[in-house]
């Protein structure tokens, strides 16, 4: 019988210094991915956990890291050809086939722009697939900034505003997320689907104010990893009233993720 719980070793093919505090690993793995599902990456004798695929390609998948813990300090020290342990990919994903031929809003914070990337990726190269896509990303300041070259192919192939929290910059707007949901212009839209990624509160307040501007919450998709450790819901550690987060998302529709938000 086949050990769900046990990661197999992967090696590093290129490690990008996006920022000071967030890293993205280029790792080895020809297992089928779907844009939005994720991996529990480990390091033996130090521990282990779930991070979202922010890319994939042939023969590869991406994973940006923000450094927070003993785990993620033990990757940071790795480097190209040293190998990483990892298991997946697990939990659902964004229901791309339904987005299709539709208009899609995409409103990310901080590396909450991690999980929809792939999605991002494959639309900017497959726009035909896809009726408009409006982005927002917002960041701290412009030391938080991840994935500049993807953001400046995503300004020319989408409707795209990027903000800084409390500081003004270049090509950034300034101000919160939610100040630029007003900029969308959902009422033109005959069929759309919103998806929000980002902290539980940021998430929260967008989700609230995209329905202040007469989005229905079934066009809302949400995505959050909260408190996942197993990941294959057996400890219990992401459990929320009854529904496992590892299990039933990470990707979940607005109409039931107000009931697990904080």
């Amino acid at each position: 019988m086949q050990n769900i719980t046990l990661p197999s070793p992967h090696k590093i093919l290129q490690v990008v210094h996006e920022t000071n505090a967030e890293y993205t690993f280029r790792v080895q793995c020809d297992a089928p991915v779907n844009h939005g599902q994720f991996f529990v990456l480990s390091i033996p004798k130090i521990g282990e956990a779930p991070i979202s695929v922010s890319a994939r390609g042939e023969g590869y998948v991406e994973f940006t890291i923000r450094k927070v813990g003993r785990l993620t300090d033990g990757i940071f020290g790795m480097e190209k050809g040293d190998t990483l342990f990892m298991r997946g990919p697990y939990g659902n994903a964004f229901p791309i086939e339904d987005f299709k031929g539709k208009h899609l809003a995409v409103i990310a914070g901080g590396t909450g722009l991690a999980p929809v990337r792939s999605m991002l990726q494959y639309f900017c190269e497959h726009k035909e697939e896809i009726a408009s896509v409006h982005l927002i990303a917002g960041f701290k300041d412009r030391d938080c900034v991840l994935f500049e070259e993807d953001l400046a192919k995503f300004r020319d192939a989408f409707h795209a505003i990027y903000t800084l929290d409390n500081t003004s910059a270049e090509g950034f707007e300034k101000g919160f997320v939610t100040s630029y949901v007003k900029e969308i212009p959902f009422r033109d839209f005959e069929d759309y689907n919103v998806v929000i990624v980002g902290p539980p509160a940021m998430i929260n307040f967008t989700a609230k104010e995209c329905v202040n501007q007469g989005v229905s919450e079934e066009k809302i998709w949400v995505s959050f990893e909260r408190k996942m450790s197993c990941s294959v819901g057996k400890c219990g550690h992401c459990k929320i009233n009854e529904t496992y987060v590892c299990l039933e998302g990470p990707v979940f529709n607005y109409i039931k993720a107000k009931e697990l938000l904080d």
